[in-house]
């Protein structure tokens, strides 16, 4: 485990020890500590992946609502045709450490065991991750208003990089991100019409080392398109690009499409 990441980190969660965002554009100071997102990736097998879809719409999504410490965000799909078959990508917020504990032990040994066993039955295998925000990521929404109850809406698309700095250029590569590739995201003329719903990296021990990940919300198909069509132009590859700049601090990453599910919490 690198010094680098490791003090990051720990810097990172000093400056925002006890952030909670209320839901309405301001933060407050609470004793909670800090909000945890677990990010699962299930291989799920191919003729139990409604049952699988119907465990967490009808499961997890439930028994989560009868608490207040934790909430499904995200149930995606990986898009058709952009990846390996029948894989599911979810998104669990629980409020800090601690909430993550009791619920681990919840699905050990407590009222979710049996959940998990059904589980286990549907899905060849799942990894995961446990990670935290970024300090100039959009804060999440807040878990009492996060949906408990299926709603039916339009899939959304989402891009998600997956980016692993060089050894020591962690905190550089964070602070690049934000003063370069975000504003650039939000200029009009912006080659990808996206914009970054959660920056986040993966907790120390919970993960390759270092990561960092963006999940990044499409507006425009057209826009993806033309990138998968198309070889970038020399305006965003070459000198004084962030594509350019960016590859001193990294040059591996990994990209996928993701499609929300018709209930997903979040669209």
């Amino acid at each position: 485990m690198g010094e680098d990441w490791t003090n990051c980190w720990l810097g990172d969660r000093r400056r925002h020890r006890g952030y909670i965002h209320d839901g309405a554009g301001s933060s407050g100071v609470a004793e909670r500590g800090t909000v945890l997102f677990v990010h699962q990736v299930h291989q799920v097998v191919g003729t139990e992946a409604d049952r699988f879809e119907d465990a967490f719409r009808e499961g997890w999504m439930g028994s989560l609502a009868k608490g207040s410490d934790a909430r499904l965000l995200w149930y995606f799909n990986l898009a058709h045709g952009s990846g390996l078959a029948y894989r599911v990508i979810t998104v669990t917020a629980v409020e800090d450490g601690a909430a993550w504990e009791r619920l681990a032990e919840q699905m050990a040994w407590g009222d979710l065991r049996s959940w998990a066993r059904h589980l286990d039955v549907l899905q060849h295998r799942s990894t995961g991750r446990v990670l935290t925000t970024l300090p100039w990521s959009p804060p999440p929404v807040a878990l009492a208003d996060v949906p408990t109850e299926p709603t039916e809406r339009e899939p959304v698309m989402y891009m998600e990089d997956t980016m692993w700095p060089f050894p020591g250029k962690l905190r550089e590569y964070i602070e690049a991100a934000d003063a370069v590739y975000r504003p650039a995201l939000g200029a009009e003329d912006s080659r990808m019409q996206m914009h970054i719903e959660l920056a986040l990296q993966t907790v120390p021990g919970a993960g390759r080392s270092p990561e960092v990940t963006l999940l990044q919300q499409l507006s425009s198909l057209p826009r993806l398109l033309h990138l998968l069509t198309n070889d970038l132009s020399e305006a965003v590859v070459g000198p004084g690009s962030w594509m350019h700049q960016a590859l001193g601090l990294r040059d591996q990453w990994r990209s996928k499409l993701l499609r929300t599910a018709p209930w997903s919490p979040l669209p």
